[in-house]
């Protein structure tokens, strides 16, 4: 049984909100047949796309979009036509889309940044992160470098994957084992993390809501309930808020193991 077929649900649950973000469809390294057996296992009120959604920086240099990007779209799709509002928000990414922010179609909505209320009344921020990022915002060209090294350390987490799998192991994520043990990738996360908390600070709002450094969390930063979604390129990770007020850290990886553990439970029983 494959890593996908694991994490496949048995029926949908129902839930108050959705946020995913970094999916980065039109890029190979795209966890996009995860990402659609994820968006099935829920039915929620509203998903928030937490911005880099589409890779337009990746579709410049050639069209690479297989039948398993499409799927996600009409998924998504889907759930906007019964009924769940879709929120995009815009990221550095798919800066193409900003230029059209506000646009209303239906219940798909395309903005630049958003404020969330949860069912108990705390007001959320949500936006991508790249305004917050000194790099994206006065270095592109140092982006630009930075995201092609990223890009060859995710080809090495594709094929090392690919390994884990036929092996019978689940899915774990090389590049963020690098971000928790490189010193330079924690100084940054942290620097980002409170630049955004502050942001929060000054709007006299409760907590955030992010995305941009793929580095899925939920912890108070500087008095803030900072939470980032993550991605579903190295992480499979999403936000989930519930009906009592309780905003879930969602990892692919966690729940590959106990839908594993269940299984040999199953199984140990059936042979006993």
């Amino acid at each position: 049984m494959t890593s996908a077929q694991l994490a496949k649900p048995s029926r949908k649950q129902r839930v108050r909100t959705l946020w995913i973000s970094d999916v980065h469809l039109g890029t190979r390294d795209c966890q996009a047949e995860h990402l659609a057996a994820f968006l099935k296992r829920y039915h929620a009120d509203r998903i928030y796309l937490v911005g880099d959604i589409i890779d337009g920086w990746k579709l410049r240099g050639g069209i690479y979009w297989p039948q398993a990007h499409t799927n996600v779209i009409r998924r998504l799709l889907t759930m906007s036509k019964r009924g769940t509002e879709v929120i995009y928000v815009t990221g550095n990414h798919d800066e193409f889309l900003r230029r059209y922010s506000s646009l209303l179609l239906g219940n798909i909505q395309l903005v630049d940044e958003a404020v969330h209320v949860t069912v108990d009344g705390r007001q959320l921020l949500v936006i991508h992160g790249d305004q917050f990022d000194v790099i994206t915002r006065y270095h592109r060209w140092l982006a630009f470098l930075g995201d092609s090294a990223y890009e060859f350390t995710l080809t090495l987490n594709r094929w090392l994957n690919h390994w884990r799998s036929r092996w019978g192991y689940g899915y774990w994520s090389l590049s963020a084992y690098l971000k928790h043990k490189v010193k330079t990738a924690v100084n940054f996360i942290s620097d980002f993390e409170e630049a955004i908390a502050h942001e929060c600070v000054k709007r006299g709002l409760q907590g955030v809501v992010c995305g941009h450094i793929h580095h899925a969390e939920i912890r108070q930063v500087s008095g803030v309930e900072y939470m980032n979604c993550g991605d579903w390129v190295e992480s499979c990770t999403a936000l989930i808020e519930h009906w009592d007020g309780q905003i879930e850290l969602y990892r692919l990886a966690e729940e590959q193991a106990r839908l594993a553990s269940e299984e040999q439970a199953v199984a140990l029983e059936s042979g006993a």
